[in-house]
């Protein structure tokens, strides 16, 4: 069984865009009242990389 990664977010590179929470097959991600990504429903992740993959300021990342 493989161990689950956690998603790491650069709240300062982070410009909220959107297009990591567009991206999300589970609902994972939304902006938050700053207008930054968040990882809001974890126990969601299906660690599929969508969200680091399409992130244009490579703001995230699944450690």
């Amino acid at each position: 069984m493989k161990k689950k990664k956690k998603l790491t977010i650069n709240r300062e590179w982070c410009k909220g865009c959107g297009i990591c929470v567009a991206f999300c097959p589970k609902g994972v991600l939304v902006l938050d009242k700053e207008g930054k990504a968040c990882w809001a429903h974890p126990e969601k992740c299906k660690n599929c990389g969508l969200c680091e993959l399409r992130c244009p300021d490579i703001a995230m990342e699944l450690v």
